[in-house]
């Protein structure tokens, strides 16, 4: 993490520079780390239990606490972490009515499990952020990956709901979130994709703290303490039926400028940032006649498509994400999405007894109270087709070939208006083409590994490592299951010269990493390899030749078809030598990996010498290998050398049949 660097821009790194007090310190993140970023300097409390996609979340502000942090006025932070999510949210309702700036993390099951204690905080209207990692949730199977289930199932609960695109999003929102709830006694929920966000690692610009600690103020002089003995106050009473409509209804009042508030808190860090944030961001929909409406990344993804679209179809395609889903801005979408031929709503749920699904429903209600000349709503002719596309459910991608199909499905009309993206079936739309669409400059890299091999911190070394060296944007995350441990996971890293909007697998890419040599034995692991591109494998021979003949012979001939360069190591011998400890063993494999891949990069065509990229390394292998000691970093430095020096080149003649 570089905190000397700062682009300044109207959108994270779009648009003419600009003279702004906060532009941002750039770095290389992850959305839990990010959500740490923000919560260690402003929060004072957090209670928490443990559950994928937010544990690290929860992790990293559990250090902080362990290392003795403070925030930014001074005051030690404090984590408790109890038996439960119900137990960590009535936790951390305690901490609110004591007058304490709390937040929470969870995810799927956890959020449902605190799902009475949501209504006792709306009710009372005590302020609190938490944090979500969306997650599809148990159903049929266990899936600890994205879907939108777990949040709409508590969408009732009187929560302000802020939904992020991307990381520099997770950041922004927290700090409206916090602000708009203290503002308004209402608890927010700040909302990102689990793992598409909360372990996928983004180019961003983390807030300055000067920045959070003017934009959010001084808990002592915004939150109130209820439990001062001084001033004793009962909550949470027994009310009959005399008395418990006269106050839920009240409540209305307190609920009614919350959009106002939302709005007004995101044009003030807009113009102290330059990040331009609303309850509803549009692409390309000036001119729009059809519309992709989605939350979180999928949006990205879709602002991809649509720009295929225009330029190869002429199709008048834009793009609407909903930052707010509660408040739910009703004239907002009418107003955009009103005089449209067709809209397409995305969803990362499937509720088959309901009307529509959650999403649909509501963008069709304001639809139609549009139409029906809801006084508060713009005037329209009549509603648009609305049709409802189940997409992504349980982290399964959403390709940019998916959302042409969704597309194709509105405007070609006369088939059924709810669909599935992705999955064979009958209901599925089906792309009619399958462009490879990549960001300008860009170069991916695709790892197969086994589960404790140290391959995913390897992976987010890489990208904070070449990401700053090289000056690029960056986009990295694991491939996993909740059985990860002994057992094959994956991970993908992109580089390139601009944002990288595309949330999903890499359909190409210019290097395949194979740690387990086991993976050969399977489906072919270079699949997707681009012409010309590089291959990595891990062997204990040393001899070139002998490399090359010990590989399945359908594999030699695929790498020499493709003009592919193979290289290789005995990363394994390598990281039995220098690992300080033998735990360290396995793991520091990957970090191999990382001189191999510096030693062929494509960006090293600024004539850095082996020494001159080791001193760019070390900082970075510094932080995340500082705390285990300094016997630990220096080996791993080592190991990056070896990797740089070691590495062979594999000829791929023609060889004896394996």
């Amino acid at each position: 993490m570089n905190r000397d660097l700062a682009l300044p821009c109207a959108h994270p790194f779009e648009g003419p520079p600009a003279i702004l007090d906060c532009p941002g310190i750039r770095a290389t993140v992850d959305g839990s780390a990010m959500v740490a970023w923000v919560e260690t300097r402003i929060s004072e409390v957090a209670c928490a239990y443990p559950i994928t996609s937010s544990q690290t979340m929860g992790q990293a502000f559990q250090a902080e606490v362990a290392a003795g942090k403070h925030n930014l006025w001074g005051r030690p932070l404090t984590f408790l972490e109890p038996e439960s999510e119900h137990s960590a949210q009535s936790a951390c309702e305690g901490a609110a009515l004591a007058g304490a700036r709390v937040t929470n993390f969870t995810s799927g099951q956890g959020l449902i499990l605190m799902k009475e204690v949501l209504y006792v905080l709306s009710g009372k209207r005590l302020p609190m952020v938490l944090h979500v990692g969306s997650r599809a949730l148990t159903s049929h199977a266990l899936n600890v990956h994205c879907g939108h289930d777990d949040v709409m199932g508590v969408a009732d609960a009187g929560w302000g709901m802020l939904f992020a695109r991307h990381v520099q999003d997770v950041g922004d929102l927290a700090l409206v979130a916090r602000r708009v709830s203290e503002e308004t006694g209402i608890p927010f929920m700040v909302v990102q994709d689990g793992f598409l966000t909360t372990h996928t690692l983004e180019t961003c610009l983390l807030p300055e703290p000067d920045l959070m600690r003017d934009f959010v103020g001084d808990p002592r002089s915004k939150i109130e303490n209820l439990f001062d003995p001084e001033r004793p106050l009962l909550t949470g009473p027994v009310q009959n039926q005399d008395a418990y409509m006269k106050g839920k209804i009240a409540q209305r009042d307190f609920y009614a400028g919350a959009a106002d508030r939302i709005r007004a808190a995101m044009r003030d860090l807009g113009e102290r940032t330059g990040r331009e944030l609303d309850l509803v961001v549009t692409h390309r929909m000036d001119d729009a006649e059809y519309a992709i409406v989605a939350l979180g990344t999928a949006y990205e993804t879709a602002t991809v498509a649509a720009d295929y679209l225009r330029g190869a179809r002429g199709l008048k395609v834009g793009c609407l994400h909903l930052t707010s889903f509660r408040p739910f801005p009703g004239p907002d979408i009418a107003r955009r999405l009103g005089h449209l031929k067709g809209v397409a709503v995305l969803e990362r749920l499937d509720t088959p007894l309901a009307e529509s699904n959650a999403l649909t429903a509501e963008v069709k209600a304001a639809l139609a109270d549009a139409a029906s000349g809801h006084p508060e709503f713009p005037r329209i002719e009549s509603v648009p087709p609305v049709f409802s596309a189940a997409a992504g459910l349980g982290g399964r991608d959403i390709r940019v070939s998916d959302l042409i199909a969704a597309v194709e499905r509105i405007v070609h009309p006369g088939r059924p208006r709810f669909f599935t993206l992705g999955i064979p079936h009958p209901l599925n739309a089906e792309p009619t083409e399958r462009p490879v669409i990549r960001p300008r400059g860009a170069f991916s890299l695709r790892g197969h590994s086994v589960g404790g091999w140290g391959s995913i911190t390897t992976n987010k070394i890489l990208a904070s490592v070449v990401g700053e060296l090289f000056d690029l944007h960056v986009q990295a995350y694991p491939k996993y299951g909740s059985e990860k441990k002994g057992l094959p996971t994956s991970y993908f890293l992109t580089l390139a010269q601009e944002p990288i909007r595309t949330h999903q697998e890499p359909e190409v890419v210019d290097f395949v990493a194979v740690h387990d040599p086991s993976t050969l034995l399977g489906p072919d692991p270079f699949t997707g390899l681009l012409p010309g591109g590089w291959a990595f494998i891990q062997s204990p021979l040393t001899d070139p030749a002998e490399i090359a003949a010990s590989l399945p012979s359908v594999i030699r001939g695929r790498l020499r078809d493709l003009g592919a360069t193979l290289i290789a190591i005995d990363a394994s011998r390598i990281a039995r030598e220098l690992a300080p400890r033998p735990d360290l063993q396995r793991r520091m494999q990957g970090i191999v990996l990382l001189g191999a891949l510096l030693r062929v990069l494509p960006f090293r065509n600024r004539g850095m010498t082996t020494n001159q990229l080791l001193e760019a390394v070390s900082p970075a292998l510094q932080k995340f290998f500082g705390r285990r000691g300094g016997d630990v970093v220096r080996a791993n430095v080592e190991a990056v050398r070896r990797g740089l020096e070691q590495t062979l080149l594999v000829p791929l003649k023609e060889g004896p049949r394996t």
